[in-house]
């Protein structure tokens, strides 16, 4: 059921991964959760950090993702740091098992949300950036916000 951008309700961004790696090609995946981690997740106690997607016998884990326990959730909270399954299809699981067997190249989540009532996360295929990458996207990034407010004070007057 296919739902427009409207309906989607952010939890969590990753802009850590944005600025260590270069992607190149995003999925959007379901995640097998408990009731106290959605819970926990309405309330936006999420870290996406330092998660990564892990292949194992034919199956995606995520793992390093953060879910706080919830405040009222008493013995059915889960440990935060658990890997959770991904529910994806099984040719999804297959490209990214082989993107990944490249080298260099790592699978990343980049962001967590709600679209309807359902949890979905957002991961991507990427590859790792060199420090001398990363320079060169704070130098534009720098330049490009400049030019901006160069724009911004010529128009005022």
């Amino acid at each position: 059921m296919p739902y427009d951008k409207k309906s989607q309700k952010l939890i969590a961004n990753n802009k850590k991964a944005f600025h260590d790696f270069f992607i190149e090609e995003t999925y959007q995946a379901g995640l097998e959760l408990f009731g106290t981690e959605v819970k926990s997740l309405r309330a936006g106690r999420c870290n996406l950090k330092d998660s990564y997607v892990r292949i194992e016998n034919g199956e995606a884990f995520i793992e390093g993702l953060h879910i706080s326990p919830y405040a009222n959730g008493n013995i059915f909270n889960k440990e935060p740091m658990r890997r959770k399954r991904l529910l994806l299809h099984k040719y999804e699981i297959n490209k990214l098992n082989g993107a990944v067997t490249k080298d260099g190249y790592t699978i990343v989540a980049t962001k967590i949300y709600f679209v309807g009532g359902l949890v979905k996360i957002d991961i991507a295929i990427a590859k790792g950036k060199k420090l001398y990458d990363k320079r060169e996207a704070i130098a534009k990034k720098d330049q490009r916000r400049e030019t901006e407010k160069e724009f911004k004070v010529k128009n005022l007057y």
